[in-house]
């Protein structure tokens, strides 16, 4: 049994989801956050803006990441924060890179 098994074996998770929730679990910190632009996770993945925006919100329905808006001092927005939850499949990943 994998770490990632609550992904692959999710029929309802299309593969633009795992995608990015892969990426997201790559660059996120030792809290499980991240703040990538969706044009910088676009760029990187090779798919488009708006394929970024489905499978984000792909990711929010299965109830395996949370978003929040982020702001700048000068109160304009900035890119949002990007919060893993999953199935403690990153807290489990992140046990195992401890030991390893």
């Amino acid at each position: 049994m994998g770490i990632h098994d609550f992904l692959y074996k999710n029929p309802e998770l299309p593969s633009r989801a795992v995608a990015v929730y892969f990426y997201l679990e790559d660059r996120a910190n030792a809290k499980g956050e991240c703040w990538p632009s969706i044009k910088r996770i676009a760029e990187e993945l090779k798919l488009s803006e708006s394929t970024i925006r489905r499978a984000l919100s792909d990711l929010r329905k299965a109830n395996l990441i949370t978003t929040r808006q982020r702001y700048r001092p000068n109160g304009g927005k900035s890119s949002l924060c990007y919060k893993i939850k999953g199935k403690g499949g990153y807290q489990k990943w992140q046990q195992f890179m401890v030991l390893v």
